[in-house]
């Protein structure tokens, strides 16, 4: 059994390799010679914590190999994966399909025997159709199956979510097929992994209604943050008190200044997008990204008014720029729409990202100034503004912290310090839904 993933962007970069330290013969192929150049020399493109090194043992093993011919690492496969880039397209909020669809017609050109086409890009309901119908328009007598099997990827812990998956999701009706896929995750069924057969077309749409559902839930409990700081109430404890009720769960309630990242922006927009064309419109969804978007905007307006009404001239000091920790993706982070915000409100930015500043320096304004590290940022700053909450963000030194800014003055959009220690330390400190 061998593989040939198709993209070595973060999807089919940590699932090639993966699937390689199952012990499966990988090739992944990309049309960027420099990525795969740099691949080779074991650089990564994308932070992952410990993906380095499990690349490197399997590279040296044999068992994954990096290419820019995909003919023949696709000849010589026996699945193929699909795991290009899907974002959005510009305009109309829909996925753009077109490195899907170039990738299905190179490898209907280099099939050689039965092959298992398998999307683990992010798709709309409806595109394996469109998969298999280019496919055997360009292979007619090929012999193929196009099965679906999306991703649930979470950046800076995705080795352990492909390796200890909640669940692994198939779409597939053809018999052959679902051998084939059952034998690549051979180990995952081993230690009793769930593994959800289904149609290829409810596959699809269970990757967008999870990631939706969870988009859903991050902006419910920030609505309740809103309102209890209106009323008084504590909005850890409203989130502990729901989240012990197994019907809700208490993962994704933690609230803070937006969802961001790779998935969830452009994964709602996309089935609000099919919902409609379908003329099934999704209310909550289309609500879910209104208000989502209007909330990074909101995060800047909290910091103008811990400023005084004004931060015109004066200097704030920002730590966390990519969307979570623990990742180098700036992609829709909250970061984005609060520095630009405040610098076009006259702030002066100083900034500090273990991961995210080289990225950054491509999406933020000119005028920000980016730090060694977290202390660098602060001095004669009039304000310090935590956005993403990176480990050694929650452990800082106070009293340093203090003795550096010019005012002391904490905006916490993630909640990590306590509102009565900062009270009692002398700061002037804002948080997300706490009295």
């Amino acid at each position: 059994m061998r593989i040939a993933m198709i993209g070595t962007g973060y999807v089919g970069l940590v699932s090639g390799t993966c699937f390689s330290e199952f012990g499966i013969p990988v090739t992944c192929v990309d049309k960027d010679a420099r990525k795969i150049q740099l691949l080779g020399e074991n650089v990564m493109p994308i932070f992952e914590p410990g993906l380095d090194e499990m690349v490197a043992t399997n590279v040296e093993s044999g068992r994954l190999s990096f290419t820019t011919e995909l003919a023949p690492a696709v000849k010589a496969a026996d699945a193929v994966f699909i795991a290009v880039g899907t974002p959005s397209r510009r305009g109309d909020g829909h996925a753009d399909l077109s490195y899907v669809y170039a990738a299905a017609e190179e490898i209907a050109d280099a099939m050689d025997g039965y092959t298992v086409v398998v999307t683990k890009s992010t798709v709309p309901v409806g595109t394996g159709d469109e998969v298999e119908r280019i496919i055997r328009a360009r292979r007619p007598d090929a012999e193929f199956d196009v099965v679906s099997n999306p991703e649930f990827l979470r950046e800076g812990s995705a080795i352990n979510d492909f390796m200890r998956p909640d669940r692994v999701v198939i779409g597939t009706e053809s018999e052959r097929a679902r051998k084939v896929m059952k034998q690549l995750y051979r180990v995952l069924f081993l230690i009793e992994t769930p593994i959800v057969f289904t149609s290829r077309r409810t596959s699809e749409l269970i990757k967008y209604a999870g990631n939706t559902f969870l988009a859903t839930k991050i902006t419910f409990i920030n609505e309740i943050a809103d309102l209890c700081e209106k009323v008084g109430a504590d909005v850890h404890d409203v989130a502990k008190g729901i989240g012990l009720d197994g019907r809700i769960g208490k993962k994704f309630l933690h609230p803070g200044p937006g969802y961001g990242g790779s998935c969830f922006p452009k994964d709602t927009l996309a089935l609000v997008r099919t919902a409609r064309d379908y003329h099934a419109p999704l209310r909550i969804v289309e609500t879910v990204v209104a208000v989502n978007s209007e909330r990074k905007k909101q995060m800047a307006e909290r910091v103008v008014a811990a400023c005084g009404g004004s931060v015109q001239g004066k200097t704030v000091a920002v730590l966390g720029l990519t969307f979570k920790p623990n990742t180098d993706d700036m992609r829709d982070s909250p970061a984005i729409d609060i520095v630009t915000a405040l610098a076009e409100a006259g702030a002066v930015i100083k900034a500090f990202d273990p991961e995210g500043m080289a990225e950054a320096k491509t999406l933020l304004p000119s005028g920000v100034q980016y730090c060694d590290n977290a202390y660098a940022t602060m001095p004669g700053a009039h304000c310090l503004v935590i956005v993403t909450e990176w480990n050694e963000f929650r452990a800082l030194d106070l009293d340093k912290v203090k003795s550096l800014l010019q005012f002391p003055t904490l905006v916490d959009l993630r909640n990590i310090y306590a509102p009565d220690e900062m009270a009692d330390l002398g700061f002037a400190y804002t948080s997300i839904g706490r009295p």
